[in-house]
């Protein structure tokens, strides 16, 4: 992947801006910088048409291959458009688990029929899906999956409980990973489930976090229901299905999320000429050492990119999430620390966050969601490095 862009991709991005520009206004205008991570409860319905107003300029499914409705834009390209949407404000996707996540790995393994049905409302932002992995006693270790699922005539009937399931209250579908083999465990007898949300089986119970808020869930599944075909794979292949997805989870959208990055670090630095803070060496220094740090994550982030994109995982992709996890959680410190006594002090009752405080508060959950810092470096020893496996205790 090379670091600089073609005259060609600088007016694709002048393109991108334009349109944003054009479009990020009116009824739009109250979406800018909202809809992230902290602030995923704001403005459901209108992120959601906003969804729709991408879909009619077709900016959904734009790395897709034009045979699956998608425009089939290079890297390059698509690299530019997640910088431009960030650098313009674009709200936080509600879409995006459905175009980044499930939709290339329908692409990439899922049937004809499936891509038929499914694909569309991904690309016309009218289906959105939420994640069926994490469980009370399997968080960061998806391989101690509890969730079970039987085929009874012509139907997946499955029962469970999955946790931290980000907008679950907001979503038509969820894929689930789910138990098919009475008695197996750890990777083996694991199935990847199409479910739909809305139906009688299904509860979804909202988790308040720290900054009050309550965007992601609990989700208990009760003889819920789902026909036989919506299964990626067969039955017991749902371990290979997972990994490819986390591998297309880690596709040009990071660099998206690190122009997110860096909108929050230009907000740490106002906030610190604003105090004061910033005649401090210490502070200075750390200032410093945050604005490289994200360089190295736009840097290796290219060079992860470099690969195929079929949902493998190159070494550079394993030590993204230890990377940019620990980098955003000190970033969270850093903004309190510039602060200084103001950190402490609540901008209304009765528990009215300013930004910079929401981010130190949701960046604490960054080095355990997603995979643990602890379970990321197995990872990257075991599958990167090729070192024995840790011992599993069952």
């Amino acid at each position: 992947m090379k670091i600089g862009f073609t005259p060609e991709d600088e007016a694709f991005r002048q393109q991108v801006a334009d349109w944003l520009a054009t479009h990020l206004r009116g009824e739009f205008e109250q979406l800018r910088f909202r809809g992230g991570p902290g602030d995923e409860h704001m403005f459901p319905e209108e992120r959601k048409a906003w969804e729709r107003e991408m879909a009619k300029g077709g900016w959904i499914g734009i790395g897709w291959p034009t045979e699956f409705g998608g425009r089939g834009l290079s890297i390059s390209q698509q690299v530019i458009f997640h910088e431009e949407y960030a650098r313009a404000g674009g709200p936080g996707r509600m879409g995006h688990i459905g175009e980044g996540l499930i939709g290339p790995t329908l692409v990439a393994l899922g049937s004809e029929a499936q891509r038929q049905r499914f694909l569309p409302g991904i690309l016309e932002g009218r289906e959105f899906w939420c994640q069926g992995y994490s469980e009370p006693s399997a968080g960061s270790d998806l391989a101690g999956v509890k969730t079970r699922a039987q085929l009874e005539n012509g139907e997946w009937i499955i029962n469970g409980q999955k946790v931290w399931t980000s907008l679950a209250h907001e979503s038509q579908w969820c894929f689930v990973l789910a138990r098919t083999e009475p008695g197996s465990v750890g990777h083996q007898g694991l199935t990847f489930l199409l479910v739909p949300m809305e139906q009688p089986g299904i509860a979804v119970q909202p988790i308040q976090q720290l900054t009050g808020t309550s965007e992601f869930n609990e989700v208990f599944f009760s003889d819920a229901r789902t026909a036989a075909d919506n299964i990626i794979g067969a039955p017991g292949d749902g371990w290979k299905v997972a990994m490819t997805l986390l591998g297309f989870e880690r596709g040009v959208s990071t660099l998206g999320q690190q122009m997110q990055f860096r909108n929050e670090l230009e907000e740490v630095i106002r906030a610190a000429r604003d105090t004061g803070a910033d005649r401090d060496p210490l502070i200075r220094q750390r200032l410093a050492r945050a604005w490289a740090g994200l360089k190295v994550l736009r840097y290796n982030s290219l060079r992860m990119l470099s690969g195929t994109q079929d949902g493998s995982l190159r070494g550079e992709a394993m030590i993204y999430k230890l990377a940019w996890s620990n980098w955003h959680r000190d970033l969270g410190k850093l903004a309190m620390d510039v602060l200084g006594p103001q950190a402490e002090l609540l901008e209304g009752a009765p528990y009215q966050l300013s930004r910079l405080q929401s981010l130190f508060l949701f960046t604490r959950s960054d080095t355990l969601y997603g995979g643990s810092n602890e379970i990321q470096r197995n990872i990257i020893a075991e599958r990167a490095l090729g070192m024995p496996r840790e011992p599993r205790v069952r």
